[in-house]
């Protein structure tokens, strides 16, 4: 290894085969009965206090969330999500910018934390073991082709890309934060998306999304390796400004095309002029491409019924929804369970709100999703067949 220190393009090339090697080792899809079965869900408080949740599954299978707006923290539970372990600091003081990133290739995990509310100064914290701890870090990120530079606030977390010409890249949704959060600069926001291939040192931020207005996205690979994205609106102008909106990407994340309002998914309560955060998560099943995404449904002008859809189709449709929790919820993010692994079968969420306030994490089956209320956009039957 000492011939490393002194032959740097060896020693990448021992690195890149070593960790492809590790990375074989390990099964990051499966098939679809993990997820099915006699239907399940359960709820626990994992936070109180504070705002933001993010939530995502380690390569070593540890169910990670994390939290806060004043100090980013997380807990761990490598059971599953039947028990979480104390709470870890990441950030103090700092403001979770959007949750977490893991590197499917390395194991290694990334935070993302600003200083405070956008507009603001943007640290990467990593951790090398398994979320225990973490320790902040250079990382070089490029402006978008607006010479517009991204915030990564209150984005669902990022993914590794498993499939086609860009496999191993890291990829998370981010925004263009204008001045400051303001009506006034509302029209000028929009999202996209940044992404890293060489480990999450250096970032390229993507073409923006093709809708001014638009914040906190959403971001999957589905099962040929194009991206679904999924974003909020933040511009009361916009038609139909209380729906949900989505885009395709063809070419790793780097430009968005073919977006549409999608009818079926609200975007927060009706009474309000622009939507919540939501959460979304492809599960790791083999050839499918089964999407969940989370976020409030309720008609009135409170922020509560957090609620789960399902897409069979890679989001063209969403036949089926399931109430999680009839009371006060906001802001969700959405991860599922590794194969061979404790959290295997499990899709996560984690939420603001709940019965005793904070954040709770709820784990459900698909079963449990499925067995929910129709809402007349395509058939469940239809999505599931061999």
């Amino acid at each position: 290894m000492k011939s490393c220190l002194f032959i740097n393009a060896a020693c990448f090339l021992f690195y890149s085969a070593a960790t492809d090697l590790l990375a074989a080792d390990l099964a990051f899809e499966g098939p679809l009965k993990p997820f099915v079965g006699e239907p399940v869900m359960e709820m626990q408080q994992v936070f109180r206090t504070e705002r933001f949740p993010n939530i995502v599954v380690t390569r070593d299978g540890t169910v990670l969330a994390t939290w806060g707006n004043t100090s980013v923290r997380a807990r761990r539970s490598e059971d599953g999500g039947a028990t979480w372990g104390p709470e870890i600091t990441v950030a103090k003081p700092g403001f979770q910018g959007g949750g977490t990133t893991v590197d499917e290739t390395t194991g290694d995990i990334l935070a993302f934390v600003e200083d405070d509310h956008p507009p603001a100064p943007l640290t990467v914290y990593r951790s090398r073991d398994d979320g225990r701890t973490w320790q902040p870090e250079k990382v070089n990120i490029h402006a978008d082709s607006n010479g517009n530079m991204p915030s990564m606030h209150m984005n669902e977390h990022g993914i590794t890309l498993r499939h086609g010409s860009h496999k191993g890249r890291l990829l998370r949704p981010a925004r263009y934060y204008g001045e400051k959060n303001d009506r006034s600069e509302w029209p000028n926001h929009y999202t996209n998306a940044i992404y890293s291939d060489d480990g999450g040192r250096t970032w390229r931020t993507s073409d923006p999304f093709p809708e001014n207005g638009t914040g906190e996205a959403t971001v999957v690979e589905l099962s040929d390796g194009r991206l679904y994205y999924n974003s909020r609106v933040h511009w009361q102008e916009r038609p139909k400004n209380t729906r949900r909106r989505s885009a395709i990407s063809a070419d790793g994340g780097q430009t968005w095309k073919d977006w549409r309002i999608v009818e079926v998914l609200p975007d927060g309560h009706q009474h309000r002029s622009y939507g919540c955060m939501g959460g979304l998560v492809r599960l790791p099943v083999e050839g499918r491409n089964i999407l969940v995404f989370s976020n409030i449904d309720t008609p009135n002008s409170k922020r509560e019924r957090g609620t789960v859809w399902a897409s069979l189709d890679g989001g063209k449709t969403w036949p089926v929804k399931r109430l999680v929790y009839e009371g006060a919820s906001a802001y969700s993010s959405l991860t599922a369970g590794r194969p061979a692994t404790a959290s295997e079968g499990w899709i996560y969420l984690h939420f603001e709100g709940g019965p005793d306030g904070g954040s709770q994490v709820a784990r459900f089956n698909l079963s449990w999703l499925l067995a929910g209320e129709s809402t007349g956009d395509g058939t469940v039957s239809a999505g599931l067949s061999p």
